[in-house]
Parts: C-alpha cells; sequence; structure tokens
C-alpha cells in the first residue's frame, strides 16, 4: 500500500517520462546477443538466473517495450519467482498511438525477432536457468506461438490473444507445452478473434501437441491495464494461470 501511494506521488510529481526512466531501474538493462540481421537485441532483465533459475521471456504487445510490458515482467517475476527478460523487438521505437503502433507491427521483420527470442532464451540459460519459457501478448501471443514451433531452447509457451500466419509458423509442429489465453469477444478476424480460435485448436489437436486452452469474456487486450478492453479480475485469473503453468514445466 505504501508503495503504491509512492509510485502513484511519484507520478504526479516527476511526470510520465521521468518516471519511466525511475521505474526501469527495477530491472536492468541489458543488450543480448542475436542472430537477427540487425544485431544485439536491447533488453530489461529483472531478478538473477543464479537466485531464480526458472527463466520467462515477455513478448510484448504491438507498442514496444513500454512501461506497461515491463510492469508485466516484473509481476510475473514477483509472483513465479522467475527470471524474466524482455526483449525490445523494435529496437528503441515505442508506438504513442494506433497508427504508430499498426506501422511499427507491419514494418518488423518476424523471422528476426524469432532470432530475438532464440538469443534471449540463450542468454538466459547461459546466466544459469535450466528452462526458459515464453509469454506474449497480441503480436508477443503470436511470436510466443512461433517461438514454441521454431526455439528449441524455449520448454514452455503462454500465448496471449495472438496467432502467427503459416508462413512464418505451423502450430500442430510444436513439440512442447503450451497454454493459450484469448477473450471470447476479440473482433480482431485473422489474427485472435473465435474463429481463429477454433482454427488454432484444431492445428494444435491435430498436431498432438500438450496444450490447454481458456477462454474468457472478455475482448482483446484484457491483460492491458492500460487499455480499453483490460479486465482485472479476468486478468489476475489468466496470469495466475500462466504462472502455475511455468512452475509446473520450468521446475
Amino acid at each position: 500500500m505504501i508503495f503504491t501511494l509512492y509510485v502513484r506521488f511519484v507520478k504526479h510529481r516527476l511526470g510520465f517520462n521521468q518516471f519511466f526512466r525511475l521505474s526501469t531501474m527495477s530491472g536492468q538493462k541489458i543488450s543480448v546477443p542475436s542472430e537477427n540481421s540487425k544485431g544485439p537485441i536491447p533488453a530489461v532483465q529483472f531478478n538473477d538466473p543464479k537466485n531464480q533459475p526458472m527463466g520467462v521471456i515477455v513478448l510484448q504487445e504491438w507498442w514496444g517495450l513500454n512501461q506497461q510490458i515491463q510492469d508485466t515482467a516484473q509481476e510475473l517475476a514477483n509472483r513465479g519467482n522467475f527470471t524474466t527478460i524482455v526483449p525490445d523487438l523494435y529496437r528503441g521505437e515505442v508506438a504513442t498511438d494506433n497508427e504508430h503502433a499498426g506501422h511499427l507491427m507491419s514494418s518488423l521483420d518476424w523471422q528476426g525477432a524469432v532470432q530475438d527470442i532464440r538469443g534471449c532464451a540463450q542468454h538466459l540459460k547461459k546466466q544459469g536457468c535450466a528452462k526458459v519459457g515464453v509469454i506474449g501478448f497480441c503480436m508477443g501471443g503470436a511470436l510466443s506461438l512461433a517461438s514454441a514451433a521454431l526455439v528449441t531452447e524455449v520448454s514452455a509457451s503462454a500465448p496471449f490473444y495472438g496467432i502467427p500466419n503459416k508462413e512464418l509458423a505451423d502450430p500442430s509442429s510444436i513439440k512442447i507445452p503450451v497454454q493459450c489465453h484469448f477473450g471470447e469477444q476479440d473482433v480482431l478476424e485473422g489474427f485472435s478473434a473465435p474463429a481463429d480460435q477454433d482454427k488454432l485448436k484444431e492445428s494444435l489437436k491435430a498436431g498432438g501437441v500438450q496444450f490447454e486452452f481458456f477462454s474468457y469474456p472478455a475482448g482483446h487486450a484484457f491483460v492491458n491495464s492500460k487499455g480499453d478492453n483490460y479486465k482485472k479480475e479476468v486478468a489476475e485469473l489468466a496470469l495466475g494461470r500462466a504462472v502455475d503453468f511455468f512452475k509446473k514445466n520450468l521446475a
């Protein structure tokens, strides 16, 4: 309670930009080797694998490496006693509105992003994590599924409301446990709407993938506390399930 009041005070007195710089001090800014043609991937890491040997890669929405996704990574680290790492897939750019976010997402080299995720998994393992999971939201959800199929260093995946196209990755080829989280009222057709969710379930079943699939009475991006579709109770339930899932599969 005291910490929450302090955070509100600092936001009010310093403004958002200065608060952003202050709050990221709780995470360590690092650079991770990547086979992406753009070179090393900037990232923010929470906790130390020497003390928290279960690693979780947390993947951004289409907004970029903003404070909200860092807060989510820190929350997961605290709740699960994980070491979490958030790669900056846009390499320094953060969207300010939907149009900007759409431009950044459409310009993303998705195969390069998978290489960035592989680099983060290798980094965590070199630092002491025996197993590494990946969780992502929206664009990051799609990349979480793609990583489950393509990144052999990943041992478990929890995608939230995002599905990759078949050109990037085939979900039926996944060989690791997957826990999916989607909104029943999601209207993003071709990406995360109920019809897309049904196709994903069929693909996972066809491949004999070990998976759980949770649907919630919510729209897209229901975990994002800064978004219009945020539902606190649903978000808490879904994130709690993801934490338990990783504890089971990364121990």
